[in-house]
């Protein structure tokens, strides 16, 4: 443990996705200095690289990326990328807004790049706790304790007048299942594939109804030649993805302010109308050329697709030399067991959850009736009068502030939303320190 007196940062971010990616640019480039540093345990920025599989696309357009909403001239902006690197004649002659994933990724680690002096990397924060000398008013600043095997001890300890969390999304699994050696989850396929290699692989199931699962299928239709596959699907095949343009205003920025000040029956309502744009839904392209390789499929008679409608898997076993994964399908209402070499789970992710981050910090964050933490409208997090030191989120607001809240679609705003609220609060709390000083003198103003 570090002896000397911890360093006080006015930003203290916990993970470094694209989310706080977007939130270092965003203070990059505003003109009030504020002093920040970025913790992500990971070696380097990485952004579902299990899922960069050749051919696969973006869902939203190249301008909604990590500042061009909020700056449209930004030097951060995906066009600036392209400039950079000498293809933004061959991008617009591709006349797609929707790059590829890996042309995406390769674009948020440019960015990233250009702001590795804010961020420390193999560093994971373990603790935040108020301050020792807590007591005496509300606590202003919470001290981190961070995981940094290059310091003495192994661990750094830093202060922060605002900490920024956005630790990501967290694998979902079918009930009961455990990914194992043969069991995996969406989010390590491409790094599982590789290692394994597809010499061998007789047969693969993927359990999903999603984009995911459908680019998952048609990945291993093309790459494991000798292997059946089974797609494992709730409902009869896949659903499309509403990718129109009335639709795809749930995602602008003004929708995030109408869905934050509705009732609990009208957030309901945006929910169920407007899930299809991006829950457990497929883009029609995938969709087109997935069900082209089933109808081939079926004209030679080869027998390698299989799709396994109205169906759920319920157990995993292992035996020594296969996985016997049982089905149960809902049209029969009866189980069955299939043997599989892999089981492939595309069943999405649970929300981002502070509380364990947190700690006893959390006990002064305010919860609504359903226990969910109460946020403000700049993404903080309601606190006690004992707390005034400003709690971010970059997600996990799924229940405050709509349907964007993990996605890509409004990283710019929302950054700048926090930059702003940030530096607007630190300027009433110099306001309130000069006016007290000036009481306590014997001044009135």
């Amino acid at each position: 443990m570090e002896t000397r007196e911890p360093e006080m940062y006015d930003v203290v971010g916990i993970g470094f996705g694209p989310s706080n990616l977007s939130l270092a640019v965003a203070l990059e480039e505003q003109q009030t200095p504020l002093k920040a540093v970025f913790f992500e345990r990971q070696p380097t920025l990485s952004w579902h690289r299990g899922m960069l599989m050749s051919g696969t696309k973006m869902q939203v357009s190249f301008l909604k990326d990590l500042a061009t909403f909020r700056n449209p001239v930004s030097e951060f902006s995906f066009v600036s990328y392209l400039h950079a690197k000498g293809r933004l004649a061959r991008f617009v002659n591709n006349q797609d807004f929707f790059p590829s994933r890996q042309e995406f990724h390769s674009y948020l680690e440019w960015a990233a790049a250009k702001v590795a002096h804010r961020v420390s990397y193999n560093s994971r924060v373990t603790a935040v706790q108020l301050p020792p000398a807590y007591g005496k008013g509300p606590a202003r600043h919470v001290r981190l304790a961070v995981d940094d095997p290059v310091r003495p001890g192994g661990v750094r300890v830093v202060e922060a007048r605002n900490i920024v969390i956005s630790t990501g999304l967290v694998p979902r699994m079918p009930t009961g299942i455990e990914r194992g050696e043969s069991v995996w989850h969406s989010s390590e396929f491409l790094h599982r594939f590789r290692e394994r290699g597809s010499a061998g692989l007789k047969r693969v199931a993927v359990v999903g109804a999603g984009q995911s699962a459908a680019e998952i299928v048609r990945f291993l239709h093309d790459n494991a030649p000798d292997a059946t596959v089974s797609a494992i699907l709730p409902s009869y095949g896949y659903s499309i993805a509403d990718n129109t343009p009335f639709a795809n205003q749930v995602f602008d920025p003004n929708a995030t302010d109408e869905f934050y000040r509705g009732s609990d029956r009208s957030k309901d309502a945006i929910w169920h109308y407007h899930k299809n744009t991006n829950y457990s839904v497929v883009d029609d392209e995938v969709l087109s050329d997935l069900y082209q390789r089933a109808y081939a499929d079926e004209v030679s008679e080869e027998g390698r697709l299989d799709f396994v409608n109205l169906a759920r898997v319920v157990d995993v076993k292992h035996g020594a030399n296969d996985t016997r994964v049982t089905v149960h399908s809902l049209a029969a209402d009866e189980s069955y067991d299939l043997d599989v070499d892999v089981l492939v789970c595309a069943t999405g992710y649970l929300p981002m959850d502070p509380s364990e981050i947190l700690g006893s910090v959390g006990d002064h964050c305010l919860r609504d009736a359903e226990g969910r933490y109460r946020i403000t409208r700049d993404y903080r997090l309601a606190t006690t009068d004992a707390l005034s030191c400003g709690i971010y989120l970059q997600g996990g607001t799924e229940h405050t502030h709509g349907l964007s809240s993990s996605l890509l679609s409004n990283l710019a705003v929302r950054s700048g939303e926090i930059t702003n609220s940030i530096l607007e609060r630190r300027v009433a709390a110099a306001a309130a320190a000069d006016q007290a000083a000036d009481e306590e003198m014997g001044i009135r103003v």
